[in-house]
């Protein structure tokens, strides 16, 4: 297990996603879990539970994980992928983020980085959008 808070990015787009996840990846390297997803099943825009249960399951770090989503549909099926994934670790420990999702995962994953507690870690990611 990492020693730091892992990073999920979940998108409508999954260039979107892996984009976002490159730049965090240029940004911090392997210092934080990080893992990504976007778009349907069947390779439209959209999201998948599934697809971000697996995403929470790559990047779980015993620090928690701080999911950062584009829009409503990817941050209620983040929601639901929580409450699905590893119930007995989800309290308090994955945490969505209402923050910009690549501007957002960076300072993040940054934060992360160098040892942040979850609550630093979405507080890093959600003040962006703060006056």
């Amino acid at each position: 297990m990492s020693k730091n808070v892992g990073i999920v990015i979940v998108s409508h787009s999954p260039d979107v996603a892996r984009g976002a996840a490159d730049m965090v990846k240029q940004m911090v390297g392997n210092e934080v879990p990080l893992a990504w997803c976007g778009g349907n099943p069947v390779g439209g825009l959209g999201t998948s539970v599934q697809s971000i249960c697996d995403a929470l399951e790559a990047a779980w770090s015993d620090r928690g994980v701080a999911v950062l989503v584009d829009m409503g549909g990817a941050e209620t099926n983040s929601e639901i992928a929580i409450e699905m994934v590893m119930p007995e670790k989800k309290h308090g420990k994955a945490i969505v983020c209402n923050g910009p999702i690549v501007e957002g995962a960076v300072m993040a994953a940054t934060e992360s980085s160098g040892g942040a507690t979850l609550e630093e870690v979405q507080r890093a990611a959600e003040d962006l959008y703060k006056p």
